[in-house]
């Protein structure tokens, strides 16, 4: 009787092991975080284009576009729309991302709320030092998000890095 009952504990203890069993992600594999990458408005390919002529002027190099800064400007643009405030909150978090995911060495950005054209938010970061220290900076790449809020009010992400 004794054998019988530990045949059913030890029936028991197998089922269990293995009749419950998760789909898990084995910890060594990371998940690909999807982001979105929204078109470029009008508003933003003529900041990227300002910047770049001012750059070209100074005998700068030209910088290119990326879109997986783009999707983190998007992001971050979205981010103070919503908090209906301007700001680098989270910068430290982009920056990281951008390191891991776009190969950025370096990684700085402007924002900027309320400006009604791309002319005039560019004059405004040029006329701020430190702002114009990024634009002038030694960055191979860059995009930007301009975002309205429900009122119409504009919000910018600009954000360089150096690959």
């Amino acid at each position: 009787m004794k054998n019988v009952f530990n045949l059913v504990f030890v029936f028991f203890l197998v089922t269990l092991s293995t009749s419950c069993s998760t789909d898990s992600i084995d910890d060594s594999q990371e998940v690909a975080e999807t982001i979105f990458i929204p078109q470029s408005k009008t508003i933003e390919l003529e900041i990227m284009e300002l910047i770049n002529e001012y750059r070209s002027a100074l005998d700068l190099n030209i910088l290119g576009d990326h879109n997986i800064v783009k999707a983190q400007a998007y992001k971050h643009t979205d981010y103070m729309v919503t908090e209906d405030d301007v700001s680098h909150a989270n910068f430290y978090s982009r920056k990281t991302y951008l390191m891991n995911n776009a190969g950025a060495q370096v990684v700085a950005e402007n924002v900027a709320y309320g400006f009604t054209s791309a002319q005039s938010v560019v004059n405004a970061w040029i006329n701020s030092e430190g702002h114009k220290e990024n634009i002038e900076g030694d960055f191979t790449h860059f995009d930007v998000s301009a975002e309205q809020n429900a009122e119409g009010d504009w919000f910018f992400t600009n954000i360089f890095i150096k690959k």
